[in-house]
């Protein structure tokens, strides 16, 4: 799947929303980071993410959703919950929802407006679950669809970013 063209030459940026911004938006922030970076692209490209409601501004990443990004190697310790804005379709490249009602939420799919599994090799354009209620199980589950689908995204942005924006020296 193609990502449409960068908005500002020189620098892409990705939002990632969910419902509350506390377990799967912000695990799918932290591996696409990761990812981002371990590709040389940090650069030029940039992660960002939200949730659709307010209830948990300013708040850490749900402790399940940390524990579960730690014990796969990646960091959360730095994650506070934010509030989409209207403005992130002008702030961002692609913005891409965890499901549908998160879609919905963010005004429906586009070129730019996505679902994060509309990258997965394996289940294009399925729902990542909310694990909020379940158990440890879940959140594992959400790191796989996540690992998955943040792969195919940077192998995405590889290949579509030296003809989008300038090219690094050190590329």
């Amino acid at each position: 799947m193609s990502l449409p063209p960068p908005r500002e030459a020189g620098r892409y940026r990705i939002g990632v929303v969910c419902l509350g911004n506390i377990c799967r938006s912000p695990m799918a922030h932290v591996v696409l980071e990761a990812r981002v970076a371990a590709a040389g692209l940090a650069d030029e490209v940039t992660v960002t993410s939200s949730g659709t409601g307010g209830w948990h501004v300013g708040d850490p990443m749900d402790p399940r959703a940390a524990a579960t990004l730690a014990a796969a190697g990646h960091d959360g310790s730095r994650h506070r919950a934010r509030q989409f804005a209207t403005s992130w379709h002008d702030e961002h490249d692609l913005l891409l929802a965890m499901d549908a009602a998160n879609l919905a939420d963010i005004g429906g799919g586009t070129d730019r407006v996505r679902l994060f599994r509309s990258f997965d090799p394996e289940e294009p354009g399925a729902d990542v679950p909310d694990p909020y209620y379940g158990g440890d199980r879940g959140f594992q589950e959400v790191l796989a669809m996540v690992e998955r689908c943040s792969e195919a995204i940077v192998s995405e942005l590889a290949t579509s970013l030296p003809t989008s924006l300038p090219s690094s020296p050190d590329r």
